[in-house]
């Protein structure tokens, strides 16, 4: 190829693979290789049903990864005591072995404790790899979840643009699935201020890119834990509408149900649920629903009709977290 055509080739790329990675954009993303995956996950039996067929991680080729401070989870916070009752009565103590027998039992993940997949990204038209991706999870006992995602350009097109997208979110477990309470996001390792605080006390959420305070209703998402959340909707098959927080504004966000597909891709053979998203750009996502309904295929596609395709080649236990 001669030279001139294959740097006009790489700038196009390039700027595609800007507009993919874009935090307001991307559903997640993933970070280079470096230790390979060791565990494989395994779905719960269907009840009445003998369980699947494992899903085998492939090993990639090993590569050296810059080396990165460790990031630690915040510790979670300490309950505060419950008031002390007045003196024993007996209409006091029948109101609280009521209240206790009507408590709800604790909200579990419907994930593993811990896990990642990684993904190769397409430029779809092209056929062309132009990023790779890994997307972690940790859920603690104490209810909480730390989710983090981070992408990058990779090949020809990291030559021309080389392109490294964080992005964190934490929160914890409630009866409708995900409450994220901090997400945030950086660029090249810099925190490029495309954060989101959510105050669920005062049901607002503070914008860090414009310095706003928007208005949230219970169930609302960020970028990241949305993917998530879907584990825990009633009925996706059906469709739904969740809050979605972005780095400018909170809107809905509209998910259409197009049917159950089977699909095989590098990371295996899968029963999934197609779903889309469709605004000036439009996403698609397939779930796995013979395993967890994790995320396993999406497909982008942006203003001017470019596609690119994330396909998932491996999943297993959560390798070591990068730093942004």
């Amino acid at each position: 190829m001669p030279l001139l055509l294959a740097l006009a080739l790489a700038g196009s790329l390039a700027i595609h693979a800007a507009a993919l990675f874009g935090t307001d954009l991307e559903w997640f993303g993933g970070e280079p290789e470096s230790e390979p995956l060791q565990a494989v996950l395994r779905p719960p039996p269907a009840p009445g049903k003998p369980a699947g067929p494992p899903v085998k991680a492939k090993k990639p080729p090993r590569s050296a990864a810059p080396a990165a401070p460790d990031v630690h989870p915040e510790p979670p916070a300490e309950a505060e005591a419950p008031p002390a009752l007045p003196a024993a009565e007996p209409e006091a103590e029948e109101v609280v072995a009521d209240n206790a027998e009507a408590a709800p039992p604790p909200v579990k993940a419907l994930l593993p404790s811990s896990g990642a997949i990684r993904f190769a990204i397409y430029q779809e038209a092209l056929g062309i790899q132009v990023g790779r991706a890994e997307h972690s999870w940790e859920f603690d006992a104490d209810g909480h979840y730390r989710l983090r995602n981070m992408t990058e350009t990779s090949g020809l097109v990291s030559l021309f643009k080389p392109l490294r997208v964080t992005a964190e979110s934490r929160g914890r477990l409630v009866a409708g699935g995900l409450q994220p309470d901090r997400y945030q996001t950086w660029k090249n390792g810099q925190d490029n201020r495309d954060g989101a605080d959510f105050d669920w006390a005062n049901g607002q959420v503070h914008l860090a890119r414009n310095d706003s305070r928007q208005a949230i209703q219970p169930g609302a998402q960020d970028l990241l834990s949305l993917t998530y959340q879907l584990a825990y909707l009633e009925n996706p098959a059906a469709g739904s509408s969740i809050s979605l927080v972005t780095a400018r504004k909170v809107e809905p966000y509209l998910l259409e149900a197009l049917g159950e597909e089977e699909i095989d891709i590098p990371a295996g053979h899968f029963h999934t649920l197609h779903l889309r998203a469709r605004a000036d750009t439009t996403t698609e996502i397939w779930i796995a629903l013979d395993l967890h309904r994790l995320p396993v295929k999406i497909r982008y596609t942006d203003r001017k009709g470019d596609s690119f395709v994330q396909v998932a080649t491996e999943i297993g236990s959560l390798a070591t977290p990068a730093a942004p």
